[in-house]
């Protein structure tokens, strides 16, 4: 019998015991992730109604709706379990209270007025009617002044996180969220906009998940060719710019992962930083991008030899947080669903933590057709796709077909040399820079953009 069920059994005995008066029953749903006063006051409004039980959002819970989770689910329990006005805590797996309210049946919830407007107020509703099943009620608790979630987060990110709360990261990603979502970056400032670029779109607020470092967009940046003419030690200089500022998790793209003797010396640089993946494509010899396709010479290497780059890095690892995905270059270079196929399970079997499978065409059809005969594998890790050329497909397309991440990774790049050559040639056209200003961020906005510590 479980914890929670001795509970619930307890209180039925309880019950039936004459002469003993149970005492009420407050349910409060909670994050934890960052305590605030305003957290604290709501507590001591609700241990004032009666015995309170916090339902803890999931990390599943909490990514459907907003940012991860700084903190695990089990380390914000610890918190929780230290507060003095707390009876006990359970799991609550959605944002809908509902299934924890008829599980538990309680006679009051707690919750602060904030909850009246945005998508929010449709939960809120539910709980009212699910109340009246009982005859419960809703207690709403005054929003606190000059406390601001926002600010408390934004306070976080200066002061950034340890390299394993980082790496961690994805893998939680992956276990809460259906898709995750991944930008490029190849500066400090591009690694900033991934990290602080939010929308609110049908009243839920949207974000990226994590930045992607591609070879592409940094070699291009530093004006040399996407031939891995940019070594480990010069991207490094790249990596720390982003990591020196941001708090999601990075993941890095290794190219081939270099000679096989070493790769596990790149695997545990980048674990040590705190990146949270490498992505090694399987293809050997002087690197080309893959979307020039068989247009220029590449070779795939063969499945034993990158399988045991998978195992060997894998096997240099410190810890169990850090991944290597492993990026399957079938499609790219015509040599068909059924090869793609036998090099995902032959890579899995070597230990690879994810399977990117890539393709040039500008439609996804054999993309699709990759997911569709993947999902019938036995032993599947999670799947990642990158929609360059194929862009009109969604994210939500992608994760009906059962891709697990989706990695946008060029756009800043492309899109900001097309603005700052718009920029140059207008200022020669006109010989002045005020044509140019409609291009531009306004000087004080700029100069603020970077606060001082």
């Amino acid at each position: 019998m479980t914890s929670e069920e001795k509970i619930l059994n307890q209180i039925n005995i309880d019950e039936e015991k004459p002469g003993i008066s149970k005492p009420k029953q407050v349910y409060m749903g909670l994050c934890a992730d960052l305590i605030h006063p305003g957290h604290l006051n709501i507590l001591n409004e609700a241990k004032k109604h009666g015995e309170v039980t916090i339902g803890l959002l999931t990390d599943k819970a909490m990514a459907s709706y907003k940012r991860l989770p700084y903190l695990t689910y089990e380390q914000r329990k610890i918190v929780v379990e230290n507060l003095k006005e707390v009876k006990q805590i359970v799991p609550q797996d959605t944002v809908d209270y509902v299934p924890n309210l008829k599980k538990y049946k309680p006679d009051y919830v707690i919750h602060g007025d904030d909850w009246k407007t945005g998508f929010q107020r449709a939960v809120r509703a539910r709980v009212i009617e699910t109340l009246k099943e009982w005859g419960g009620s809703l207690i709403e608790i005054p929003y606190t002044k000059d406390i601001s979630s926002t600010k408390l987060n934004q306070e976080v990110r200066k002061l950034g996180i340890t390299p394993e709360m980082r790496m961690g990261k994805l893998r939680r990603l992956l276990q809460a969220k259906p898709i995750s979502r991944f930008l490029e970056a190849h500066n400090g400032l591009t690694g900033l906009i991934v990290e602080t670029t939010r929308i609110i779109k049908d009243e839920i607020p949207e974000e990226f998940d994590g930045i992607w470092i591609s070879s592409l967009t940094d070699s291009v940046a530093k004006g040399k060719p996407d031939m891995e003419f940019v070594d480990l030690t010069s991207r490094l200089s790249t990596i720390h710019q982003i990591l020196e500022i941001t708090t999601k998790p990075i993941i890095v793209d290794g190219d081939t992962g270099g000679l096989l003797e070493h790769f596990p010396y790149t695997v545990k640089t980048l674990e040590r930083l705190g990146v949270s993946a490498i992505i090694i494509e399987d293809k050997i010899g002087l690197k080309k991008n893959s979307l020039f396709g068989t247009d220029v010479p590449q070779t795939q290497d063969s499945i034993e030899n990158f399988s045991k780059k998978i195992f060997i890095g894998k096997n240099s690892q410190v810890t169990d947080n850090f991944m290597i995905i492993a990026r399957i270059e079938s499609l790219i270079l015509k040599k068909g669903l059924d090869d793609a196929l036998k090099r995902a399970k032959a890579y899995i079997e070597a230990g690879a933590d994810a399977i990117m499978i890539h393709s040039k065409e500008k439609e996804p059809n054999e993309v699709l057709e990759f997911c569709e005969e993947y999902s019938k594998f036995e032993n599947k890790v999670p799947l990642v796709a990158v929609p360059s050329t194929y862009s009109h497909i969604t994210g939500g397309q992608l994760e009906k077909a059962g891709v697990n991440m989706v990695i946008y990774a060029n756009h800043l790049l492309r899109s900001s040399y097309l603005a700052m050559k718009r920029t140059a040639e207008l200022i020669l056209a006109c010989n002045r820079g005020l044509e140019a200003e409609g291009n531009c961020m306004n000087i004080k906005d700029i100069l603020n953009l970077i606060p001082e510590e």
